[in-house]
């Protein structure tokens, strides 16, 4: 009876954290194409005060809505936060893998993983992570622009906080001739 228990919660708040997602990637796509309107009027680097102020909007929303579900809580722990790829060649592409584990004692159901930019773009695990077990987060960097980059990965959890940030950074620079 226990175990049938369990599968019955881990199966709900796997339902729950797919419905979450639908959602959350509907007003995802909505505000990205409003973002990519925008930005084709401004600089790739440089956000406007109402961008800012609709992403910390939305940011905090996310988290408010989180914290307020009734998803039971866990902890993740990343064996690295950041990663410095060092100095590449612009057009390079670099990979590199961040790893964790369920610390907590509770599934692990990551909802989102999104980066600060687009040249930057995650994956992660759909499944929930047994307590115990652990995952991958796989990113690909793509040096497009010229400079020292420093990129942010926020991670969306059912953990307290339900945010967890890495970061990957380095430097590109020019093609030589």
């Amino acid at each position: 009876m226990k175990s049938t228990m369990k599968l019955l919660t881990v199966s709900l708040i796997s339902l729950s954290s797919l419905f979450f997602v639908a959602c959350s990637d509907s007003s995802d796509t909505n505000n990205d194409s409003e973002a990519a309107v925008e930005s084709t009027e401004q600089s790739d680097s440089k956000l406007t005060t109402s961008q800012e102020d609709g992403a910390m909007q939305q940011a905090k929303a996310d988290e408010k809505s989180l914290a307020d579900d009734n998803t039971p809580k866990t902890e993740i722990t990343f064996d690295e936060s950041s990663y410095d790829f060092g100095n590449i060649t612009k057009g390079d592409k670099v990979n590199h893998t961040y790893t964790f584990t369920n610390t907590g004692s509770e599934p692990l159901i990551i909802t989102n993983a999104k980066a600060s930019c687009g040249c930057t773009v995650p994956e992660w695990p759909k499944e929930p992570i047994a307590p115990g077990e652990g995952g991958e987060i796989p990113v690909v960097f793509d040096g497009r622009s010229v400079g020292t980059q420093n990129k942010t990965i926020t991670i969306t959890a059912n953990t307290n906080p339900p945010k967890t940030r890495l970061t990957i950074r380095g430097k590109v620079g020019e093609a030589e001739s």
